[in-house]
């Protein structure tokens, strides 16, 4: 098994470069998830490390050895795709068997490596079918278990999830976290845009945008920490309300003043040069609590409710200039569309950002 280097790893397709000097080490059995919108790279990154795309620059070592020319069936990796790429006229058994045979593995290999992938992925009762008698979910683990039978370095998994249904997807990423859990030493990286998929998967994530890493981190350092006004809005769901503000007073604890007028303690330490500064003031949706007394943040008009059982999102209106604030609170609240609310938050919950996008919490 291996870990991986990429430095200074770069992607150019003409005079239009897409990856912009790469660096991120990725230790032996490893998760990491690399998220970001659609065109950040996420997947050229992927396919560069696959071997499926050329690297223009920089350097990609796996286990120690650079293999920027090393062709992919050389580089010890194994990868499963959106799609499901499986051979339509063989059963299950010579899907997964295919590529040990061009491997020219010995038939008692190819048997013992099926069967026990097989049984890893609880398809030892499809063996013998045709992927056209399967279901989405059952395909994708057949493609999972092609790639485990390669016995791979490296797993690569690109968006695998994103062609099945709610449920079947669920149940395919605690398939795909049991494998994990199986395989300890071994390093896989997955690409998603799906929050959830990164956030309990990942060791680490790594958070993408037009070619360039924003943060790298456990899970809960990025939903916690996020170091800009990026990776704030990108994690978390629904994204992190962002609120206009000025810094009134700096020192060991800033005070804003909110776009609404309402001055804020937010017991973020920030320099006295920062006075004056235009800021941008951050709370998740989660975080926010009604409030009946004169503790708030902010108040506003009511005028969207989203009923949803477990949860109430409520929208406000007035405080920013394009998007409404939203606030997540556990259970069903008997609040109506143009009812005034208060909202306070623990200090420890909010965020600010300065005039570039970057915390002063991080």
């Amino acid at each position: 098994m291996a870990g991986l280097k990429l430095r200074d790893l770069k992607k150019s397709y003409g005079n239009v470069e897409v990856i912009h000097g790469v660096d991120l080490d990725i230790a032996q059995g490893e998760f990491i998830v690399f998220v970001g919108p659609s065109g950040c790279g996420k997947s050229t990154l992927l396919r560069m490390i696959a071997g499926l795309e050329e690297i223009t620059g920089g350097t990609l070592e796996i286990d120690g050895m650079v293999v920027n020319d090393v062709p992919p069936s050389k580089r010890g990796i194994a990868m499963v795709f959106q799609s499901y790429a499986l051979y339509p006229h063989m059963t299950v058994y010579d899907n997964m068997a295919f590529g040990m045979r061009i491997a020219r593995e010995s038939s008692e290999e190819i048997d013992r490596r099926v069967k026990a992938a097989a049984d890893m992925l609880q398809l030892t009762d499809y063996l013998d079918r045709l992927p056209k008698a399967l279901s989405g979910g059952q395909r994708q683990r057949v493609a999972i278990g092609r790639a485990i039978c390669r016995d791979p370095k490296v797993f690569l998994f690109d968006e695998p999830l994103s062609n099945l249904d709610a449920a079947l997807r669920v149940a395919t990423r605690i398939e795909i976290a049991r494998l994990n859990e199986s395989m300890p030493d071994t390093t896989m990286i997955y690409v998603t845009h799906d929050q959830i998929e990164a956030m309990t998967l990942a060791d680490r994530i790594v958070v993408l945008s037009a070619g360039y890493i924003e943060q790298v981190g456990p899970p809960m350092e990025l939903y916690d920490r996020p170091r800009n006004l990026f990776v704030a809005r990108f994690i978390g769901s629904p994204a992190m309300n962002i609120i206009p503000a000025s810094i009134s007073q700096a020192g060991a604890s800033a005070t804003v003043i909110l776009s609404g007028g309402k001055s804020v303690a937010t017991g973020i330490p920030v320099a006295d040069s920062e006075t004056g500064r235009q800021v941008s003031f951050g709370v998740r949706p989660e975080d926010l609590a009604i409030s009946t007394g004169e503790d708030f943040l902010f108040e506003g008009k009511v005028s969207i409710v989203e009923a949803l059982g477990e949860v109430t999102l409520l929208y406000i209106e007035g405080l920013t200039e394009h998007e409404p604030i939203i606030a997540k609170l556990p259970g069903h609240l008997k609040i109506n569309r143009g009812d005034t609310v208060r909202f306070k938050a623990d200090q420890a919950k909010l965020h600010l950002f300065d005039a570039d996008g970057n915390s002063y919490r991080h």
